[in-house]
């Protein structure tokens, strides 16, 4: 569970953060407050879906020392000029089983949703265009990727990825 929305808890209730300013300095601050290794990636945009919950924070500039993603610089705490279609999403190795071969851990500080990338080459092995084992090259080499809490909602992401609908 080290990829997806970034969500943080604050004032009883959990909330998005926005893609303004958020860059790999802030994705590696999330990755290593859960636990996750390094940040692969930032996906703006929504890429992992818009959420219905508040926005909670917004314009974080982190210098990738913080431990933890509120100790960065941001806008305070419910303030925000975006919408949730600015919702940022993170990429964390740990995403990636088939190199580090172990289960990441999700923490009461963010949410995550598996899925994968559209950075990294994707394919579908053993079966045809839209069937088979979900592979991703990665470090110089196709692996397979982690079933671990795999659901329906990631396999349409990889779907949509390989345009399979």
């Amino acid at each position: 569970r080290c990829a997806g929305r970034v969500e943080v808890f604050h004032g009883g209730k959990w909330g998005t953060v926005c893609d303004d300013y958020f860059n790999m300095n802030s994705a590696n601050v999330v990755c290593r407050q859960l636990n996750c290794g390094e940040a692969v990636s930032v996906l703006g945009l929504s890429y992992f879906g818009p959420s219905g919950k508040g926005i909670q924070l917004d314009d974080v500039r982190c210098r990738g020392t913080e431990a933890h993603l509120w100790d960065c610089q941001h806008a305070g705490w419910g303030r925000h000029n975006c919408g949730h279609n600015e919702d940022v999403g993170v990429i964390c190795s740990e995403q990636l089983c088939h190199h580090l071969g172990n289960t990441p851990v999700t923490h009461d500080t963010g949410s995550f949703s598996t899925a994968l990338p559209t950075a990294l080459p994707l394919r579908l092995a053993g079966g045809d265009q839209c069937s088979g084992r979900v592979e991703l090259y990665y470090n110089g080499s196709w692996g397979t990727v982690c079933d671990d809490s795999w659901d329906l909602e990631d396999a349409q992401v990889v779907c949509r990825s390989l345009g399979c609908g």
